[in-house]
C-alpha cells in the first residue's frame, strides 16, 4: 500500500469516527436535552464534511494529477 493510500484509509477512518460521533451526540440530545451534545454533534458532523470534502478533491491539495 502507498502512502496516499494509507493516508486515503485514515481520513476514511476519521470521516466514519466523526460521523459516527456526531450521530451519537445528536441522538443523546433527543434523548437529554442537553445543548453541549448538540454543540459536539454538529461538531463533529462539520469535521466529517469536511474531512470528506477533503477526502473528494486529495490530487488537488497534494498538487498532483488525478489518475485515470
Amino acid at each position: 500500500m502507498s502512502l496516499i493510500g494509507f493516508h486515503r484509509f485514515l481520513i476514511v477512518s476519521a470521516i466514519l469516527f466523526c460521523a459516527l460521533f456526531a450521530g451519537w451526540e445528536f441522538r443523546s440530545f433527543t434523548v437529554d436535552g442537553g445543548l453541549s451534545a448538540l454543540a459536539l454533534g454538529i461538531t463533529f458532523g462539520v469535521l466529517a464534511a469536511g474531512l470528506a470534502y477533503y477526502l473528494a478533491n486529495l490530487t488537488r491539495f497534494l498538487d498532483r494529477e488525478p489518475t485515470p
